[in-house]
C-alpha cells in the first residue's frame, strides 16, 4: 500500500527521522493559512503516489502571499502529468506546505527487500533528485549498498559507512548515521516494503532532513497495522484495482489487449511472458489464487471486462488445490453471469483436467480450449487480432 508524502513525513516524525516544517493541506483556504503559519519562502508540494512531481510543475517556491494564492489555485485539481503516472496523468486533491530550506547538498536514501539474498539492502548515492533507476543504469558505482542479517539490524558501523561514503565528516557524519539507524527501525516496524528519500539533504546550517519521503506497506502485513487503513488514498488507485480486492484477487492493470485470469504469481508471470512472444500484450496480471469457482471467476471476468481494450481473455488455470472440473462449471456459470462477449481461450491443466475439458466441449459455449500453454497464447493472439 502506497501513501502519500506528508503521511510518510508523519511517520518519520515519530521515529525522529528529520523533516522540514510542514503542513498538509486539502483546499485553497487550508493551504493559505499553512504558507501563513510555515513564512516565506515556502514549498508548495502537489500529493499524488508517483515521482517527478518537479519536472511536471507539482513542486513550486513561493515568495509572498499574491504568489502563493496564484500557485495553489493552480496546482489543486490540476492533472499532474509526469514519467510514472503515464499520459493520463493524477488529479491533485491534496498539497504539502514546506518551508523553504538552503541547500548545501543533495542526496539518495532507500532501503528495500533483496529478495535474491533474503536480506533488507540499504542503499545511499550521492547522485540525490536523480532518480535512481538511471543512476543505477548510467553510474552504478555511484550507488552503496549495505546487506542487513535480518537477526541483528542494521548496526551502527553499518549506518557510518554509508554517512561516511557520501563524504560526510563531523557532525553531519553522526547526524546521517542516526538518521539511518532510526530509518531502518522505522523500515522494520512499519513492515515498510519499501522507504526512499530522494532527496536527503544537507543543509547549510549543517542539519540533515529527509526533503523527500516514500514509504510503501507491505499488504501482507496490513493486519498487524489497523492503524494503516486511515492512510490509504482510493482516488490514487486503479478503480479495477479497489474492486478486485474486495474479492482478495490480486489484480494489476496494464496496456494490452490480452486479459489474463491466472492462478498463481509465478504461473501468471509466465502467462504475460508468453503472451508477448507470441505477438501480443497483456492487459492485466490477474492472481485468482487457489480458490478458483464460480464468484471468484465472476469477480475476475468483471474486472477485466471493466478495461475497454480487451480483445480476449485467456484462462489459465493448474489445478493443484483447486479441481479443474470446478473451474470448468464455474467458468461456465461466469460467462453467463457477465455476458463475456469477447473470445475466451481456456487452457485447464492438473486435477481433473480430462473432465474440464469435457465439460467445455460439451458446454455448447464458444470457448476456444488450448492443449497447453503454448497453445494458448497462441490462440489467444490469434483472437485478438482477428476481433
Amino acid at each position: 500500500m502506497k501513501i502519500h508524502e506528508y503521511q510518510a513525513k508523519e511517520l518519520f516524525k515519530k521515529f525522529q527521522v528529520a523533516v522540514p516544517k510542514g503542513v498538509a493541506a486539502f483546499s485553497t483556504e487550508d493551504a493559505l493559512n499553512a504558507v501563513q503559519r510555515i513564512g516565506f519562502p515556502a514549498v508548495v508540494k502537489a500529493q499524488i503516489h508517483a515521482g517527478g512531481r518537479g519536472k511536471g510543475g507539482g513542486v513550486k517556491i513561493v515568495k509572498d502571499i499574491e504568489e502563493a494564492k496564484t500557485t495553489i489555485e493552480k496546482m489543486l485539481g490540476m492533472i499532474l502529468v509526469t514519467h510514472q503516472t503515464g499520459p493520463q496523468g493524477k488529479k491533485v486533491q491534496r498539497l504539502l506546505i514546506e518551508e523553504a530550506v538552503a541547500l548545501e547538498k543533495e542526496f539518495y536514501a532507500g532501503i528495500v527487500l533483496d529478495r535474491e539474498k533474503s536480506k533488507n539492502v540499504v542503499m545511499v548515492s550521492t547522485e540525490g533528485g536523480v532518480e535512481i533507476e538511471k543512476v543505477a543504469e548510467e553510474t552504478p558505482e555511484k550507488i552503496v549498498k549495505v546487506w542487513v542479517d535480518p537477526m541483528i539490524g542494521l548496526r551502527p558501523f553499518q549506518a557510518r559507512y554509508l554517512a561516511y561514503s557520501l563524504g560526510l565528516l563531523g557532525d553531519s557524519l553522526k547526524q546521517a548515521t542516526n538518521f539511518l539507524l532510526n530509518l531502518y527501525q522505522l523500515y522494520v516496524q512499519s513492515d515498510a516494503s519499501l522507504a526512499e528519500i530522494n532527496p536527503l539533504a544537507l543543509l547549510k546550517d549543517g542539519r540533515i532532513v529527509a526533503l523527500d519521503a516514500k514509504i510503501n506497506f507491505d499488504d501482507n502485513a496490513l493486519d498487524r497495522h489497523p492503524e494503516y487503513s486511515e492512510l490509504r488514498d482510493l482516488t490514487e488507485e486503479e478503480p479495477a484495482e479497489i474492486e478486485a480486492s474486495k474479492y482478495n484477487l490480486n489484480y494489476i492493470k496494464l496496456d494490452g489487449q490480452v486479459g489474463c485470469m491466472v492462478n498463481g504469481a509465478g504461473l501468471a508471470m509466465a502467462t504475460m511472458d508468453i503472451i508477448k512472444y507470441y505477438g501480443s500484450e497483456p492487459a492485466n496480471f490477474l492472481d485468482v489464487g487457489g480458490s478458483a469457482n464460480k464468484d471468484t471467476v465472476a469477480a475476475g471476468f468483471k474486472i477485466i471486462l471493466s478495461d475497454p481494450n480487451v480483445k480476449a481473455i485467456l484462462i489459465n488455470i493448474f489445478g493443484g488445490i483447486v479441481r479443474c472440473d470446478r473451474v470448468a462449471n464455474g467458468v461456465m456459470e461466469a460467462v453467463k453471469e457477465e455476458n463475456v462477449t469477447v473470445p475466451v481461450v481456456i487452457r485447464l491443466e492438473g486435477t481433473n483436467s480430462v473432465e474440464a475439458a469435457e465439460i467445455l466441449k460439451n458446454s455448447g459455449m464458444n470457448f476456444i480450449v488450448a492443449s497447453d500453454l503454448s497453445d494458448a497464447a497462441q490462440k489467444v493472439v490469434q483472437a485478438v487480432k482477428a476481433n
